[in-house]
């Protein structure tokens, strides 16, 4: 089994060299990631200077870009064979409800989604951990998983961890994506040039976090495992706006 493994907190982050040991065991694993912390750069492409790839001295890739851009550049470019899986992660933190807009870690599954390979994204949630060996143990069962028992399409699945030891955590959760309240606001602050700058603001607590949520499984100690899909077309407003439009 060929396995791309990537990430948005850089090459030498923490998580992504717990991800890449695990699934070593199940199979043949390349490391392909950004060169930097890429937190929250989403889907973005890179499409105003060229990339360059370069190897570290563990072995990994690393681009001069988005974790898209690896992605990207791995399944179009760089190997000789389309691999049979993505995993993006291990992401410090979580990404759950709207924080999949804006996570890099799920955009690298994203992206390998759209070029037709089965992703996965994992999250540990957790501010501070340091501990990474039960999220890495679920990435690699679930891995095993599609091993065993592929889907007969491409699949693209944003799993979340509780941070728990793996003994003590309440299984696996098929969930739907919650929402959070809205974002804090930007924080205002002066350079010592008495420049003003402003920080983003802290994401918003969980608005909708019900039986069924990635936040509720999480909350009681379970694997949210979401499947996610890219078609943003809301469906239900096609015919109001129809109507609209002819008003």
């Amino acid at each position: 089994m060929r396995i791309l493994v990537s990430n948005d907190d850089g090459y030498f982050a923490p998580g992504i060299a717990a991800l890449a040991e695990a699934l070593a065991t199940v199979g043949e694993v390349t490391v392909v990631a950004p060169e930097r912390d890429r937190s929250g750069a989403s889907n973005s492409l890179t499409l105003d200077r060229p990339l360059s790839l370069r190897r570290a001295a563990n072995g990994f890739y690393f681009v001069n870009g988005t974790p898209t851009d690896c992605v990207h550049l791995a399944v179009t470019g760089m190997l000789d064979h389309l691999p049979d899986m993505v995993v993006s992660g291990i992401n410090h933190g979580a990404n759950m409800g709207d924080d999949t807009i804006y996570s890099g870690t799920v955009a690298a599954a994203t992206e390998g989604f759209l070029l037709g390979v089965p992703s996965l994204a994992v999250s540990l949630v957790s501010k501070g951990a340091s501990d990474f060996s039960a999220a890495a143990r679920v990435a690699k069962d679930l891995v095993e998983r599609f091993k065993r028992a592929p889907f007969r399409q491409a699949v693209l699945l944003n799993v979340n961890v509780p941070d728990l030891p793996f003994e003590a955590l309440g299984g696996l959760r098929v969930t739907r994506l919650g929402k959070r309240h809205k974002a804090e606001p930007v924080i205002r602050s002066q350079t010592p040039r008495q420049e003003t700058v402003y920080w983003i603001g802290a994401a918003g607590e969980a608005a909708d976090a019900g039986e069924g949520t990635d936040f509720h499984a999480v909350a009681n100690g379970c694997v949210s495992v979401t499947p996610l899909q890219i078609d943003l077309t809301h469906t239900g407003l096609i015919a109001p706006v129809a109507d609209w439009l002819r008003q």
